[in-house]
């Protein structure tokens, strides 16, 4: 009975059964009929409440939105312009390329039409595709703040996103340089590019991200209070990196290759040079190392941090990670006092290192067995 009852709320119903997509209808104080797109079933209870309000106190009441034909092409446009406007460069590009997947997806669809289910189906296919959970987690993203740059411009209701779960990501990989492979590394750089390797020695020193450090401006290299100030992070926040001894030198042999005004890292021409990687590519094959990155060398600058005992709050300041969790998987790397701690489990084995107490032990037994 209960189940029956609650099927049939007055003023809210799904148009699609099963969609959990939920719309409300009500009477305006003329008996005009409105109806509007709520989302899930608590906001459209929450939305009928308050039209019924508004409708006693003769308020004027929006625009029907379902009659109003907004694309998600005209959506996606305007979210770019906001995200041109709040990002970094690099990460305003990768939204550029994320956001011409999703315009192929549903182009000049109206966007109040697009479900939860339109949205699972398009990120499976570039699961089959082979592409991860963290990728599909971006479209996801940037798809959720499409939908809600254009609720807060009163272009649609509703963001369908909200029903699609994130993806588990796996974030396990930590590719570092050990002494070997920097030695070798730093070998074929001065081989091939001598002139590359202060850009190399301030990424392994600073942990800079890649559009960072090559976007990075000589006015904003502090060298006597040994910081730099990233205006705009990967996050688009202000953050500050510290400048040890080693990226000091690489930022004093730049300027001396360079110049001391525009861009820290600069291309050919004194332009900023982000996709420029060539040169590191051909010495990680020169040097045979295989599966690394430009980014892990971010990576090394962390690992190497934790390994040296530096609390992981520090370092998540020093990384610029918003989440304490993010820091968190360098977290068994600065583990080594518990390898020494079952190691003793070998000793005691072995006989080669008991304590007095299992010396007694051992004696009484041998006692007892004589």
């Amino acid at each position: 009975m209960a189940k029956k009852e609650a099927k049939k709320i007055r003023g809210i119903y799904e148009k699609v059964p099963g969609s959990d997509v939920w719309w409300v209808r009500y009477a305006d104080a003329t008996g005009r009929i409105h109806r509007e797109k709520a989302g899930l079933k608590e906001a459209a209870k929450t939305l009928y409440r308050k039209r019924k309000t508004e409708v006693l106190q003769r308020k004027k009441l929006p625009e029907k939105l379902r009659h109003v034909h907004v694309s998600f092409s005209k959506m996606a446009d305007e979210a770019l312009e906001h995200c041109e406007a709040r990002k970094v460069p690099e990460a305003y590009r990768i939204d550029c390329w994320h956001m011409a997947t999703l315009k192929d997806w549903f182009g000049e669809r109206a966007a109040a039409d697009i479900l939860p289910h339109d949205i699972e189906r398009k990120l499976h296919a570039l699961a089959e595709d082979g592409r991860k959970p963290a990728t599909l987690n971006r479209y996801r993203a940037l798809l959720s703040l499409v939908f809600s740059l254009a609720i807060r411009n009163g272009k649609v209701s509703s963001n369908p996103v909200r029903q699609v779960k994130p993806l588990t990501e796996n974030n396990e990989r930590v590719r570092f340089l050990d002494e070997k492979e920097e030695t070798a590394l730093r070998e074929k750089i001065k081989e091939v590019c001598p002139e590359r390797e202060p850009e190399f020695e301030l990424a392994l020193h600073t942990g800079m991200r890649r559009g960072e450090q090559y976007g990075l401006r000589w006015q904003d290299v502090d060298l006597k209070r040994g910081i730099i100030t990233i205006a705009r992070s990967k996050h688009g926040e202000a953050r500050h990196v510290h400048i040890n001894s080693a990226a000091k030198a690489a930022l004093l042999k730049l300027r001396e290759l360079h110049g001391a005004i525009g861009h820290v890292c600069p291309g050919s021409d004194g332009a900023p040079i982000h996709d420029r990687q060539d040169w590191f590519n051909e010495c990680l094959t020169a040097a045979k190392i295989a599966n690394f990155r430009w980014h892990d060398l971010r990576h090394t600058f962390a690992s190497r941090l934790v390994m040296a005992a530096v609390p992981l709050r520090a370092v998540q300041v020093l990384m610029g990670h918003k989440r304490i969790e993010t820091t968190l998987r360098y977290s068994h790397l600065g583990e080594a006092h518990l390898q020494e701690a079952v190691e003793r489990l070998t000793a005691g084995a072995t006989g080669t290192k008991t304590d007095t107490g299992e010396k007694q032990v051992f004696e009484t037994v041998a006692a007892v067995g004589a």
